[in-house]
């Protein structure tokens, strides 16, 4: 009997020396979850230069004619995007030379050619971005160099004058590579009428109207 209880006392002390050395091991304290990582959203924010190329035409409505021809050139802008806004403000401004030209045959032997050497604008543009993908919509102030010339038996004359008039218009733009986007853009320019001079003789263009589609590259700073 004696043996058994001296055995208990044994199991229980050994029992108790392990539930201590237990306790006395250190905790493993559990890791903490990492937090899953998200690719930025793209800020349209910043200075940009460009280069563009399109095409430009009116229709027989314009006092302009049916006219048509290529249309490049270069531009440069301002946008601004408030960090977790996706609406996007901006300026830009752009020159343009072209080819956009209308003949035709007035009667007596005398042709004449209309056209529009170069235009410009300075627009206001607001867009609405989803990361690198933008549309917008544009307009503002235009200016455009009118020439015409009269070609007849006897001889040539011609007479240009740059006068201002409006533009509205608009495109979509795709970051694609680090500060590179491009864009597609069409524009509707307003040209208000300008006198021209011909020998002393002051002809009014009246006002016309011309469209411009144009693809575009972009560098941000």
């Amino acid at each position: 009997m004696r043996s058994f209880t001296a055995l208990g006392a044994a199991v229980a002390v050994l029992g108790f020396a392990t539930a201590a050395s237990a306790a006395d091991l250190p905790r493993r304290e559990a890791m903490p979850a990492k937090a899953p990582m998200y690719a930025p959203l793209y800020n349209w924010t910043g200075l940009y230069v460009g280069v563009n190329l399109g095409g430009g035409w009116s229709d027989a409505n314009s006092n302009f004619g049916k006219a048509s021809g290529v249309v490049g050139g270069g531009q440069i802008g301002y946008n601004w995007q408030a960090a977790g806004s996706p609406f996007v403000l901006g300026l830009e401004a752009d020159i343009q030379g072209t080819s956009i030209k209308n003949s035709a045959d007035l009667g007596g032997g005398i042709t004449g050619d209309a056209k529009v050497p170069a235009f410009g604008t300075v627009r206001a543009r607001l867009g609405y971005a989803w990361d690198r993908f933008m549309v917008y919509g544009t307009g503002g102030f235009a200016y455009s160099d009118t020439k015409v010339s009269l070609t007849g038996p006897g001889g040539s004359i011609s007479s240009d004058k740059w006068g201002s008039g409006w533009t509205v218009g608009g495109g979509v733009e795709w970051a694609f590579a680090g500060p590179w986007s491009v864009k597609a853009e069409y524009l509707y320019v307003n040209a208000k009428s300008v006198d021209l001079n011909f020998g002393g003789v002051n002809v009014s263009t009246g006002d016309y109207h011309y469209n411009v589609a144009r693809l575009g590259l972009n560098y941000r700073f």
